[in-house]
């Protein structure tokens, strides 16, 4: 099922891109990938997802991928989650919500923080309120390494080997392509703003976003599904407790062998558990 992109309208004027399948009458559903990811972190979950019977909408968050880049720089939460608002507006039917680590933290926030949203689902995929700090500590030192950018399709693979020792090396590194962008000093960068990371956040501001992630937790009344990599250094068993204390009806998945980066390091278990939750509520009440 091939994907189409298209670009639309975002929060302030900031226009988003998107791969986009399917049937528009059909039940939606909108995947939004982690901080320092593109819409094709998926792998091919889209597609399937397409072919159950899903209108997919896959967004490149604002500064990703072909996305516009924050012409004032705002990066905050609130900046994304109006992005998706904006998008969901659109829509006629509920939409299913589906987000990876920073595309779960705005999916949560969205829905907990506004519940008047028109929401069939939502699966929140390696993220919780209360992460593992020394796990996000490694997302922000990969994000914040090679600001020089890189010579060679090689080099940027090396990084990301690094990076996800335990994942299998592609003989390939074609499809990396499409996570980074040529520089005008003809270097490859990864395709995400700087700006995204220029200003880190203190810890005051962390505790602030568990603070409004607990409290939106609290508000979720859809069917939620929380997806593990059971390898996760991001999300712990403790932290996933947490969050089924506070959304109570929500069902839980560890994806064996599978780190932060769930879906790309087991896709197909992911989709399995994904396309099953899916077609027994945003299916079912079409």
């Amino acid at each position: 099922m091939n994907m189409h992109t298209r670009r639309l309208a975002g929060y302030g004027g900031v226009t988003l891109t998107a791969g986009v399948g399917g049937d528009p009458h059909h039940p939606p559903v909108i995947l939004m990938h982690g901080a320092g990811q593109t819409r094709h972190s998926w792998g091919k979950a889209a597609r399937d997802l397409v072919k159950m019977g899903l209108y997919v909408i896959s967004l490149d968050l604002r500064g990703h991928g072909e996305s516009d880049w924050a012409p004032d720089g705002d990066y905050s939460l609130d900046a994304f989650v109006g992005d998706l608002r904006a998008i969901i507006a659109t829509l006629s039917d509920p939409v299913a919500l589906v987000g990876a680590s920073l595309g779960g933290v705005i999916s949560l926030l969205a829905l907990g923080e506004n519940r008047e949203l028109s929401v069939s689902a939502l699966v929140l995929v390696d993220v919780v309120p209360h992460m593992e700090k020394s796990g996000v500590d490694r997302v922000q030192e990969f994000m914040l390494g090679n600001p020089q950018g890189f010579a060679t399709l090689e080099e940027a693979a090396d990084a990301v080997a690094h990076y996800l020792p335990n994942r299998p090396r592609r003989a390939d590194n074609q499809g990396l392509k499409k996570n980074l962008r040529a520089g005008a000093d003809g270097s490859l960068y990864w395709h995400w703003d700087p700006q995204l990371l220029a200003d880190m956040r203190t810890d005051a501001q962390m505790e602030e976003i568990v603070r409004r992630m607990d409290d939106a937790a609290r508000h979720i009344s859809a069917p939620t599904l929380i997806v593990r990599g059971k390898a996760s250094d991001v999300v712990s068993p403790e932290g996933v407790a947490h969050l089924c204390q506070l959304i109570r009806h929500a069902e839980y998945v560890d994806v064996e062998n599978a780190g932060h980066m769930v879906a790309g390091d087991k896709n197909d278990q992911f989709n399995a558990a994904v396309e099953r939750f899916l077609g027994s509520v945003a299916l079912a009440a079409e």
